[in-house]
C-alpha cells in the first residue's frame, strides 16, 4: 500500500500534518515499506499454493495438506528418501491419486511418480506354485531403474494397498 493510500484512510488532520520531512511522513514511508512483502505475496498467491512453483520450505506443508506427509519424512520417523522434485510431482497429482487409492491403477501411478521410473507392473489374479488361485494377493514387479529404491517402494505399497491385501515384490530381471 502506497503512502498516499495510507494517508487517505486517516482523518483529515493527520493528512494535513503529514508534510514532507515530518515524523508522520516518515512513519507513512515505513508503513509502505512494511506492506511491500505482503502485497507481493498476495499478488502471486497462486504461486504459493502451486507445488511446482512454491518455495522449498512450503512443499512439506503442502504435502501434509494432501496427506503425503508420511512419504516426505514428516511422520516423526525421520525417514525420507524422497527428493523435493519428486514430492512436488506427487503433490501435484494427489487429487488424482486419491480417486484411485486402493486400486492397481492408483498404485502404479503413485509408484511411477514417486520414483520417477516407469515400468512397474501389478498382477492381481495370481496363482501359487501349485496353480491355486491366491485371492487378495498382488505381485508387483519393480523395474531395474528402481531397484535402489525398494525401501520407498515397500513403504508406498504398504500405505496404498487395501489392508486385507498381501503382496510380493520382485525386481525385473536384466534382459539377456
Amino acid at each position: 500500500m502506497k503512502q498516499d493510500a495510507i494517508k487517505n484512510l486517516l482523518p483529515s488532520m493527520f493528512r494535513q500534518a503529514a508534510i514532507p520531512g515530518s515524523p508522520l511522513d516518515a512513519l507513512f514511508a515505513v508503513m509502505e515499506h512494511l506492506h511491500e512483502r505482503t502485497e507481493l505475496t498476495l499478488k502471486n498467491l497462486d504461486q504459493v499454493f502451486d507445488p511446482l512453483r512454491t518455495d522449498d520450505g512450503f512443499v512439506n506443508l503442502l504435502a501434509r495438506w494432501v496427506d503425503l506427509d508420511w512419504i516426505s519424512g514428516q511422520d516423526g520417523a525421520g525417514w525420507s528418501a524422497m527428493d523435493t522434485g519428486r514430492l512436488r510431482e506427487l503433490i501435484s497429482v494427489a487429487w488424482y491419486l486419491a480417486q484411485f487409492r486402493g486400486t492397481a491403477r492408483g498404485l502404479l501411478l503413485f509408484l511411477e511418480t514417486a520414483t520417477g521410473v516407469p515400468g512397474f507392473s501389478v498382477a492381481e489374479n495370481t496363482v501359487d506354485e501349485t496353480g491355486r488361485s491366491r485371492p487378495f494377493h498382488i505381485d508387483i514387479t519393480v523395474p531395474l531403474g528402481a531397484r535402489d529404491m525398494l525401501h520407498l517402494v515397500e513403504r508406498i505399497v504398504e500405505y496404498e494397498k487395501p489392508a486385507y491385501v498381501t503382496y510380493s515384490l520382485a525386481v525385473e530381471q536384466q534382459p539377456g
